[in-house]
Parts: structure tokens; C-alpha cells; sequence
């Protein structure tokens, strides 16, 4: 009697918003105006509250209060991305079971029986994290046929927190780990995701579809994954917020691989607070109680030591930018340190030779849980039979330099491995002992280029190396703009100050303020 009776409540939970939004005769009519059903699906309003600006503790205080359900806010994430994703085109597939996981999280705030903070938030997955209900494709055709046979641990972790998968986002195809000039947002399974901001601007990196998604208010908060920059730069070049983990920190069980020695996923948000509630859930930690109060506090950045890492490569107006973010952080209590941190262009020589080993290792392993090619020589071999995997840009190269390089028991790649590993802990550690600094701070990506799949990506980042090929965490968080294109500020700090670094990089994004709401440019003025 008790589980007929949840069911019944589930039922009427899941049906009751669709009886509610029927339009009566005054919506209709409005709906039959031009662009009067558009701009109304495409608002980013929705019971008093703006998704846009909205954070994770307020929608929780609205739900246990009763004025807000998650089933109302996953519909109204829903009714966005059919409304607005078709310029961005990030958001690959929905989850049909979304609004059945909003309707069971309402039932729990009703009953005082929440799992946490993300319960009934709705997630977006970057489409190389396994979901048994959802294909994963990794944004290749090799993989789109039946989907794996359990989730990855990271999901299975926010749905015991009651989270709301919404659905999968788009992605570089194989995490941008394929061509030598790949054009990142695009993958045969999904095509080209767009820049918000301008249209056909490139979003970076591989976590593209996850980033332009939140941009565009699609998701309140989505997982991304990277081994060096691929959450941290489309942040930045989307204005939202990206942590890298430290390694370790999120599980990697059930995600599509490059690298095991620097791989992880990690949460991407609006705002830095739900991005520490997310990590919270993924990793088990401190859910950052009073991160909010102490980020808005005026003595939160007060003698905080930030080292600035100009990186003037990446251009006169990214440059300019990082002297007016230094002047506000000044301002507000900070004191700014310039810095150059030493050995990047050895790492630079390392990185790519041991990440071609490390990816025949981790993805023959990968490939041999799923259905379609078994290890990397098939995987090879069904690009060259499948046009489609050449649409854009034809190459794979980096699968055939993988499928010829050392084996990771190879004394040559062993040795590469410790000298990264020794170097870039150093890079980071000994600037940060030498200028007794909290953390170092660096522009987080140029503007957004052109995408172009002749020419592929035009992009020079170094900043996420250090952190990225150490383990240690960095945090993307906006800046600003140049011109309507926005650039992050990345944070990083050693190995397992996560904490420290979210609630120092809340402090940063309050006194910054550095993003607004995309305006959906088609493209900018010449000249």
C-alpha cells in the first residue's frame, strides 16, 4: 500500500506541471505572435527567480519552503534547451527519467528527507562520463550503440545525492585527443557546439558543450573532465566557473580516458558556490558552509598573498585585462606578486610523448567494457570506414602516434613521467615558498577564436600545464571581457587545497563581478 501510494505521488507530481502550462486562450493567443512562444520557453525567469544569477542554496531554501519544486525547475531547464540550444547546440540528448528524479526529490523536501545539497538540481554530463540509461559517446560513432552497462562512479554518487541528470552535454571528440589540428566543440556524434557569447566563436577545449550549456543557463550546474585545460579554458572562454580537482579527488571509474595520470572530472557552475557544493558531492568533502558570507565579506581578500603569472603570449588586450583584475584585487586587500613560473618549456617537450603511452594503455582497457571496437587499432580502422568521422576534420593523428608509442613499462617513458611529475610540482610549490603566496593566478584563456574546421583550433594556453600535469587543483573563474568575448582568471594552489582555493576564488569572483549573460552575437563587426 505505502509504494502504491509513492508511486500514485510520483505520478501526480510528474504530470501535474504539464496541466498547469497548458496554455489557455490569452497564451495562445501570445504563442501565435511571433516569437511569442520563443520568448517565453527562452526566459531565463521562473517561479520569482533568475536561473541566470540563481545559486544553489537559494533554489534549496525556495524548495524546503515549498515555493519552488525541483520538478517545475527541471521543466523549466527543459523547456530552455529546446528553446535556446539550437543556436549553441551543446546539449546532445535529455534524460527521459529527469522529471520522474525531480518528482521523487520533491516528494523527499516534503517529507524532510533531502540527501544533500544537490538533491533535485539539475546536472548536465559532459557525454564521456558512463550513464547506463544514456548512450556515452565520447562524441564518436564507435560508441553510440548501446550504453554502458553501469554509471560511472561520479554518477552514481550524484544520484545517491537526489541530483537531477538532465542529460548529456556535447564535446570534442574524444576529448580533443584525436587530430593534430582538431577544431574543439565538435564531435561526429554531435557536431559543432557554439560560443554563447558569439556565434562563431570556438567554446575550447573539450568540456565545450558543458561550459556553453551553463553560459546559456541550460543546466544549474554540469560535469566536465580534463587532463590539461579542458575544463579550465572553456570556463574561462565561456565565463563560467571550472575547478580541476586534484587528482584523486573525483573519481575516474567509468569515464572515458587519456590519461590516468591526469585525468579527472570535475564541476563547472555559474558561480563558485555551486561549484563547491557540486565537488562536495563528487568527492565527499566539506560542502563550504558560509562560502557566500565569507566571499562577500570586506576583508575577505585582505592580505591575501596571489601570484600573477602575465602570460603577455596570449596578447596586449589579455594583458591589459590582468592589470585592471590586479588593480581590483589590489583594491579589495589583496597583495598581487608578478612571477614566472620556471621549467614550462621542458614540461612542454614531456607531456605529449607520455600522454601517447599513457592513452594506448587507458583506452584499450576502456574500450574493452563496451560494445564496438576493442582497442585502439580497431578503434583506428573504424574511423578510416566511417566518413562521417571526417566531416569536420579527417586526421587521427594521435591515435596512430599512440598506437606506435612505448608501452608504459618502458624505462625511456618511466623517466618521462617522474621528470613531469618532479618539474611541475616544483613549478608550483617553489614560486609559491619563495613568495610565501596563497595561490598563483594567470589569465585562464585568450579570446575566443574563430572556429574553423579547415584550419582547426588557433589556440596558446599554457597557463593550465602546471596544474594539470602536477594533479594539483586550479579554478577558472571570470574575469572580464575583451570586447564581447570573455576571459577567465585561473587560480591554482598546491596539491589538496581544493577548500582553500574555492573560498579564495569566491572572494575573487565577488570583488571581479567579471561575467554577464550572453547576448548570442551571430558574429562580431569586422574591423
Amino acid at each position: 500500500m505505502k509504494t502504491r501510494s509513492m508511486a500514485a505521488l510520483t505520478a501526480i507530481l510528474v504530470v501535474a506541471p504539464f496541466i498547469a502550462v497548458a496554455p489557455g486562450p490569452q497564451a495562445a493567443a501570445a504563442q501565435a505572435r511571433p516569437g511569442g512562444s520563443a520568448r517565453s520557453a527562452a526566459s531565463t525567469l521562473v517561479g520569482g527567480i533568475d536561473l541566470d544569477t540563481v545559486t544553489i542554496p537559494e533554489l534549496q531554501a525556495r524548495m524546503g519552503r515549498g515555493s519552488l519544486s525541483s520538478v517545475r525547475l527541471t521543466l523549466a531547464y527543459l523547456r530552455r534547451i529546446k528553446a535556446v540550444d539550437p543556436k549553441i547546440n551543446a546539449v546532445l540528448r535529455t534524460s527521459p527519467t529527469a522529471l520522474a528524479e525531480a518528482a521523487a526529490s520533491d516528494i523527499r523536501h516534503r517529507l524532510g528527507r533531502t540527501r544533500g545539497p544537490l538533491d533535485g538540481i539539475p546536472v548536465l554530463l559532459k557525454d564521456n562520463v558512463n550513464t547506463r540509461d544514456m548512450p556515452t559517446t565520447a562524441g564518436s560513432l564507435a560508441l553510440a550503440g548501446k550504453p554502458p552497462a553501469t554509471d560511472a562512479e561520479l554518477v552514481t554518487k550524484l544520484r545517491a545525492g537526489g541530483a537531477v541528470i538532465l542529460g548529456k552535454a556535447n564535446l570534442s571528440e574524444w576529448a580533443n585527443f584525436r587530430a593534430a589540428t582538431p577544431t574543439s566543440g565538435w564531435s561526429a556524434v554531435g557536431g559543432q557546439t557554439h560560443n554563447p557569447y558569439v556565434l562563431d566563436r570556438n567554446p575550447c577545449g573539450s568540456s565545450a558543450g558543458s561550459a556553453a550549456a551553463l553560459a546559456a543557463s541550460l543546466a544549474q550546474v554540469a560535469i566536465g573532465t580534463e587532463t590539461d585545460g579542458s575544463i579550465v579554458c572553456p570556463a574561462g572562454m565561456n565565463a563560467v566557473v571550472g575547478l580541476k580537482p586534484s587528482l584523486g579527488v573525483v573519481s575516474q571509474s567509468g569515464v572515458v580516458p587519456i590519461s590516468a595520470e591526469q585525468d579527472t572530472a570535475g564541476p563547472m557552475a555559474r558561480n563558485v558556490i555551486d561549484t563547491a557544493l557540486t565537488l562536495s558531492v563528487l568527492g565527499g568533502g566539506d560542502p563550504a558552509p558560509g562560502l557566500t558570507d565569507a566571499a562577500a565579506g570586506p576583508g575577505a581578500l585582505r592580505g591575501q598573498r596571489i601570484g600573477l603569472w602575465r602570460l603577455p603570449v596570449l596578447g596586449t588586450e589579455v594583458d591589459a585585462l590582468m592589470t585592471r583584475t590586479a588593480e581590483r584585487l589590489r583594491a579589495a586587500g589583496a597583495e598581487i606578486v608578478e612571477v614566472d613560473l620556471p621549467y614550462q618549456d621542458r614540461l612542454g617537450e614531456l607531456e605529449f610523448p607520455a600522454l601517447l603511452s599513457e592513452f594506448h594503455r587507458d583506452i584499450d582497457a576502456y574500450l574493452a567494457t563496451r560494445k564496438g571496437p576493442r582497442d585502439l587499432a580497431e578503434l583506428i580502422e573504424f574511423n578510416r570506414a566511417h566518413p562521417r568521422e571526417q566531416t569536420c576534420f579527417a586526421g587521427q593523428e594521435l591515435f596512430e602516434q599512440a598506437l606506435a608509442a612505448p608501452p608504459t613499462t618502458d624505462p625511456e617513458y618511466l623517466a618521462m613521467r617522474a621528470e613531469l611529475a618532479d618539474l611541475s610540482r616544483r613549478s608550483i610549490d617553489e614560486v609559491m615558498a619563495e613568495h610565501g603566496l596563497d595561490a598563483i593566478a594567470s589569465p585562464a584563456n585568450p579570446p575566443a577564436w574563430t572556429t574553423d574546421c579547415g584550419r582547426g583550433d588557433n589556440d596558446v594556453i599554457p597557463s593550465s600545464t602546471p596544474a594539470a600535469v602536477a594533479g594539483y587543483p586550479s579554478l577558472s573563474v571570470p574575469a572580464g571581457f575583451v570586447g564581447e568575448l570573455p576571459v577567465g582568471l585561473l587560480l591554482m594552489a598546491g596539491n589538496h587545497q581544493d577548500a582553500d582555493l574555492l573560498s579564495l576564488g569566491a572572494a575573487v569572483e565577488h570583488r571581479l563581478d567579471g561575467r554577464h549573460a550572453p547576448r548570442y552575437l551571430p558574429t562580431l563587426p569586422t574591423g
